[in-house]
């Protein structure tokens, strides 16, 4: 052993045994505080999550929350009182003037909910009696990093982990050949590709990275390099793996690095996965019917109602956590055809989806979320109906399926759209109900790293929304 190498294993003497020592109770602190893999905190309502995030900003005012006063004030200045000094992006704080902008589409009541959905959204109002449409949502982002991290990790830095992360931590996985936490990306079909989404919004952070969601590609190779080589049996593969198995458990013994184990696990999960990941991604065995409920896009791979139709396979398969991120809410100009365009391209299949977990009874156990990081402005920016800012003070999200209460209209936002006047509901908050409906306490649900016991829902207080359970 050289000198190096000696002086690296033994701790570089007193100094780093008492190191040692902090971070060992530091460890057993993590330990601790953990929960038990697999073990709720109490029975759950849902057993596993889809999260359809609509990446850049859906305008609420143009899609949920309906403001039929906005009429006689369009084209008028935002009234101060209304704004309150509020801080707006660098894109329109320096408009010499704030018109209002009435929504760009029509409104109507649907189901037996009277649930309020514009005409953008016509298969979302058929499902109107399903969903809980949560009009009070709220954040303190107001540009799109800070924004989606802050959503996707509880915290607007960067390198925490993601609920995803959390919810694979905490319970584990349902299928051994699958991920815990599998990611689907698509974007809008209009001009504007929107806002680029990075992979640490699906990362682990400092819990162990098997917990990180894997990105599942469009295509007949959905995780690249799962086919063996030419002239690589399975055979061959499996012993190759074994000897290298072999030879990371003596470097565990000799480093005690936990990710040394996770490098391991996660050979094994590829290795089961060449033969699961191509039966999920092979549609040969879905019924035309299917996709004439999500549309045709279906049959295209790497499209929203692609992506939409796989989340449903998951399900069935035991995947805990799906996440779609479609991109292309960012609507700045061209308000009236490109949110057109984005609700054409996710309106159907995210109906669909509700639908068909429905009939085929996983919808009782799956919660599905709909929403983006935030809103967008009542005022114009730029020309008069051109385009909206963003607007994290008010927006609008829905979800259904385990521990919803079907139906249901919650929080309610002033005539202006602007501001939020009963029963607001945070980002944080949103996250808490996620975990309580996967019978999980937030408030018990923590990992001990550098000195600050984290949670899912970041270090601020967050609350249950208990008015739109079941």
């Amino acid at each position: 052993m050289s000198r190096r190498s000696f002086l690296g294993l033994t701790g570089l003497g007193i100094g780093a045994m008492a190191a040692k020592s902090l971070l060992a109770s530091d460890s057993l602190a993590s330990a601790a505080s953990a929960p038990t893999i697999g073990t709720p905190n109490f029975a759950p309502k849902a057993k596993r999550v889809i999260y359809l995030f609509q990446s850049g900003g859906p305008s609420h005012i143009d899609l949920f929350d309906h403001k039929p006063k906005l009429v006689d004030q369009h084209g008028k200045e935002l009234p101060d009182s209304v704004r309150q000094g509020q801080r707006l992006t660098g894109m329109t704080s320096g408009q010499k003037s704030l018109p209002l902008c009435k929504s760009i589409a029509k409104f109507s009541q649907h189901g037996e909910s009277a649930q309020w959905i514009s005409d953008l959204l016509p298969h979302t109002s058929k499902i109107a009696d399903k969903i809980a449409v949560i009009r009070s949502m709220h954040t303190e982002a107001i540009n799109h990093d800070p924004g989606i991290t802050f959503i996707n990790t509880g915290s607007q830095f960067p390198g925490l982990p993601s609920m995803g992360s959390w919810i694979s931590y905490g319970l584990g996985s349902m299928n051994e050949n699958l991920p815990s936490y599998v990611v689907l990306l698509s974007q809008g079909t209009g001009k504007d590709p929107g806002q680029p989404i990075f992979s640490r919004l699906w990362g682990s952070g400092f819990l162990p990275s098997s917990h990180q969601g894997v990105q599942f590609r469009s295509g007949k190779d959905p995780v690249l390099f799962l086919n063996d080589p030419a002239g690589v049996s399975r055979n061959d593969r499996r012993n190759m793996l074994d000897d290298l198995a072999q030879l990371n458990q003596i470097r565990h013994e000799q480093m005690a690095d936990p990710e040394i184990l996770t490098r391991i696990s996660q050979y094994e999960m590829a290795f089961r996965m060449q033969t699961s990941a191509p039966e999920l991604a092979d549609l040969s065995d879905e019924p035309d019917s299917i996709f004439e409920l999500y549309g045709e896009d279906a049959r295209q791979p790497g499209t929203y109602a692609y992506n939409c139709l796989m989340a449903r396979r998951m399900a069935e398969r035991g995947v805990r956590f799906t996440q779609l991120f479609h991109r292309g809410w960012d609507q700045h100009n061209s308000l009236k055809s490109h949110l057109a365009n984005q609700c054409s391209d996710t309106d159907q299949a995210s109906a669909a989806l509700i639908t068909d977990l429905e009939q085929r009874g996983l919808l009782d156990d799956t919660l599905v979320v709909w929403g983006g990081e935030f809103g967008r402005t009542v005022y114009s920016q730029g020309k008069l109906g051109t385009g909206r800012d963003h607007h994290g003070r008010c927006f609008s999200m829905w979800a259904a399926g385990g521990g919803i209460k079907a139906g249901t209209s919650y929080g309610l936002t002033d005539d202006f759209s602007y501001n939020i006047v009963e029963n607001p509901v945070h980002i944080r908050d949103l996250n808490a109900t996620i975990l309580n409906c996967l019978g999980m306490d937030q408030n018990r649900f923590t990992f001990s790293f550098q000195g600050l016991n984290h949670k899912p829902t970041g270090v601020q207080p967050a609350n249950v929304v208990s008015g739109i359970l079941s």
